[in-house]
């Protein structure tokens, strides 16, 4: 019997600006009892959730040499669960709208969760949706994946109008932190500083120290420049950003996930705004991220000096002019960007529980004056790492209250089921119904993003992303 998880409901056959999305999310965990190993948990979790919840299907061959059988696997929603070097780390299935792109980000905190309420374990460890342990000076990732058209060219000048917009975009993204690390992991010492940081706007920003790179360790860019489409590669190419944060909000990841994709469109159709490049990247980065009061100047490659608010309000700008009414997605999106900017230049207040770096300077700002605690307190670093706690129970970040607009999309996109239910309108739909399958038989199979198999020469090639392939693998699996 042919087992079919049912996708969750399609509500509008409609693409964000053409474009598949996805996002890997490293989480850390904390383990509360002295005794316990905080190396085993995430391996006791993974295997949980494969073996007990059913949830997917475990790899059975090496992918890497650091990844043999059993490291992870693909997920009946359509995504991925893996260990990467000590973390979990989930990978959200192909997403074209929006909306789903936040659920199936979510959909991978849901599953953490769930797996440690079912162990009893939740006295025990937490999950935090992170990027920094402000103990050993470690960062660990939150990466975006934007599928584009092959014949995008990444001329000099294009790269450095979306740098611009990269470094800048962190006044709506950053998920905040107490302090700064030096931007090598190994080196402890933090560089020279006249003023020394308290907090700061965007958790990654002090361990990126390139603009674009291959690598990811220790030469973490902006953007990795791993050219891995994932699917056709005559027709697509996939831009990988390591710049963003993790977020708790789930209006944040719209809006991380949203703007970029409508830039990324802008740059497709040549409608990219002129004269936003900047002097150094990196340097940028750092500099808004270490002034959480303003005015967060940037200097341009033509040496003019400009606020990253004003930066962002060009390209925001621009997409209005060239996208709006495209969609309703988008037109939601582009009228939550313009709130949002707003809001910073009248009244921040507005954007608690919706942007994330606003909200914990919020959070901890009141604790400390309440306590007379300094920034450098253990108590206030606890409750840093506490915000990102993916127990509502215990995460600071579910205690607050935010308006009406932040609240309807924050309660609106979580969806209980979206863990083992794939989005109706990608290819994830597809691979699905092979994971059902493969985990409920006895025979062998490979299941890669654009690829499924069982036996060398039984294999059904899914290289395109917006096609669900549901009929194929149907009669793939029936043969």
């Amino acid at each position: 019997m042919l087992v079919i998880p049912c996708p969750l409901p399609l509500m509008r056959d409609v693409r964000l600006v053409n474009r598949v999305v996805g996002l890997e999310t490293e989480y850390g965990a904390l383990v509360h009892d002295a005794e316990l190993s905080t190396e085993a948990w995430p391996a006791r979790v993974k295997n949980y959730i494969f073996r007990q919840a059913r949830a997917g299907a475990l790899d059975l061959h090496y992918r890497d040499y650091e990844e043999p059988p059993g490291n992870g696997g693909f997920l009946l929603n359509g995504g991925r669960l893996y260990l990467d070097m000590g973390h979990i780390e989930y990978a959200s299935p192909e997403c074209v709208r929006l909306r789903d792109a936040v659920v199936y980000d979510l959909a991978g905190d849901a599953l953490l969760l769930n797996a440690l309420r079912e162990m009893h374990a939740c006295d025990h460890v937490s999950f935090i949706k992170n990027n920094i342990d402000h103990y050993t000076g470690a960062t660990f990732g939150c990466h975006e994946n934007y599928l584009m058209r092959r014949e995008t060219q990444f001329t000099p000048p294009v790269l450095g109008t979306l740098l611009c917009f990269l470094a800048t975009r962190q006044l709506y993204t950053g998920a905040g932190r107490i302090g700064q690390a030096h931007p090598l992991a190994f080196d402890f010492d933090l560089p020279p500083s006249a003023t020394p940081v308290r907090f700061q706007i965007s958790q990654r920003a002090d361990h990126i120290v390139n603009d674009i790179y291959q690598w990811v360790q220790f030469n973490r860019a902006i953007i990795n420049a791993r050219d891995e489409p994932l699917a056709d590669y005559r027709k697509f190419r996939r831009l990988h950003l390591l710049i963003g944060d993790s977020n708790m909000s789930p209006f944040a990841t719209a809006l991380k996930v949203g703007t970029t994709a409508c830039i990324l469109t802008l740059l497709e159709e040549d409608k990219f705004p002129r004269g936003l490049i900047l002097q150094d990247a990196v340097v940028a980065t750092r500099q808004v991220s270490h002034q959480p009061n303003g005015p967060w100047l940037v200097e341009l490659e033509n040496g003019r000096t400009v606020g990253a608010l004003e930066v962002q309000r060009r390209f925001l700008e621009a997409a209005g002019k060239y996208l709006q009414g495209r969609d309703a997605e988008i037109d939601w999106l582009l009228e939550s960007w313009s709130f949002v900017l707003d809001s910073f230049a009248t009244n921040s207040d507005a954007l608690i529980g919706g942007v994330d770096w606003i909200t914990k300077r919020w959070l901890l700002e009141k604790f400390a004056e309440a306590e007379s605690l300094p920034w450098d307190d253990p108590w206030l670093l606890s409750l840093d790492l506490e915000y990102h706690n993916i127990d509502p129970s215990r995460g600071l970040f579910f205690q607050v209250k935010a308006g009406k607009r932040i609240t309807d999309w924050n309660q609106s996109v979580r969806i209980r089921n979206a863990s083992y239910r794939p989005p109706a309108n990608s290819r994830a739909a597809g691979r699905s119904q092979a994971v059902a399958w493969f985990r409920d038989s006895e025979l062998p199979y490979v299941i890669n993003w654009d690829s499924i198999s069982s036996g060398p020469q039984d294999i059904l090639v899914m290289s395109d992303p917006f096609n669900t392939y549901t009929s194929e693998v149907t009669a793939f699996l029936r043969r």
